[in-house]
């Protein structure tokens, strides 16, 4: 099916007293905007960002084992075990808090990969935050962005939990009071390699900073989007497609494109007149992760 309307909300985990939690939730996010403002001298590049959770994400299941294995139930397409996120963040918190506890994993994967919106970053938080609670490893919020940030600069904001205002390599978070809003998000069907775009030579790296107050008046963009257009032209045309609508955007290193939009009803006819041979959702954000009690 191509469209779809407002997707089944993040509902809360379920728990049980025999080692298991099922259904724990991975949002999504997109990026309000992105600013590359400067380069280290390690080549990870320097950020500003407004990071937006929304009500929309994947599920993980998490059964505890005694034996310290960890393992992943279910095939997921394209992510082999070994190179999973979720896996490599478990084994982290192993090595992190010296448990001898292990976990089978199940991943149910609803976010289209390689489309910007933090879906693998998104497990990876998740899969912290809960193991952190099924073993009682008893690690506080901030050292779990910090073994978050050791797997990928967007795993830290998930921890953080909540709509944020992001620097440095994008691990700097202050968060942000915004007001709820509905969105349309369009994916073109390409996954977009965020390494490639990061190494082009044509992207902008010199941006002026901005600052936290002056976000909501600042005129903003992304600037990975205009490389991301020019390798890849069928972000190019979700974006020219659905700025018909509302003012568009990119998020991330692509290739969802998203719009804010002013009423739902009018967000279901976008996503009902969007051509076939791309995604759409009509989608919620989220004020909080619905794991975020389950941090200090």
């Amino acid at each position: 099916m191509s469209h779809a309307s407002l997707p089944h909300p993040l509902a809360p985990p379920r728990t049980d007293l025999s080692g298991r939690l099922a259904s724990c939730p991975a949002p999504a996010k997109i990026n309000l905007f992105l600013h590359v403002v400067g380069r280290r001298a390690d080549g990870y590049h320097l950020l500003q960002t407004a990071f937006r959770l929304l009500d929309w994400g994947d599920t993980l299941d998490f059964a505890r084992r005694e034996d310290g294995i960890l393992h992943r139930v279910n095939d997921v397409a394209g992510v082999p075990e070994a190179d999973d996120l979720v896996i490599r963040a478990a084994r982290l918190l192993q090595q992190a808090s010296g448990t001898r506890l292990g976990a089978d994993i199940t991943l149910h994967k609803v976010l289209p990969m390689g489309g910007g919106i933090g879906g693998g970053s998104s497990d990876a938080a998740t899969t912290l935050i809960a193991l952190n609670r099924l073993w009682n490893t008893g690690l506080s919020r901030t050292e779990l962005q910090a073994l978050g940030l050791q797997l990928g600069a967007d795993v830290p904001v998930f921890i953080f939990g909540q709509d944020a205002f992001a620097e440095g390599v994008g691990e700097a978070l202050q968060p942000l009071a915004l007001p709820p809003a509905c969105y349309v998000i369009l994916f073109p069907r390409v996954g977009v390699p965020t390494a490639e775009i990061f190494r082009a030579p044509e992207l902008t790296r010199n941006t002026t900073p901005i600052k936290i107050a002056d976000f909501v008046t600042s005129a903003t963009r992304n600037d990975l989007q205009p490389v991301a257009c020019s390798r890849f032209p069928e972000v190019k045309r979700v974006i020219d497609w659905l700025a018909h609508h509302a003012p568009a955007r990119m998020t991330g290193s692509g290739a969802c494109v998203f719009a804010e939009i002013a009423s739902e009803a009018d967000a279901d006819r976008i996503v009902e007149s969007c051509p076939a041979v791309w995604q759409a959702w009509k989608v919620r954000s989220l004020a909080r992760h619905p794991l975020y009690e389950w941090l200090q």
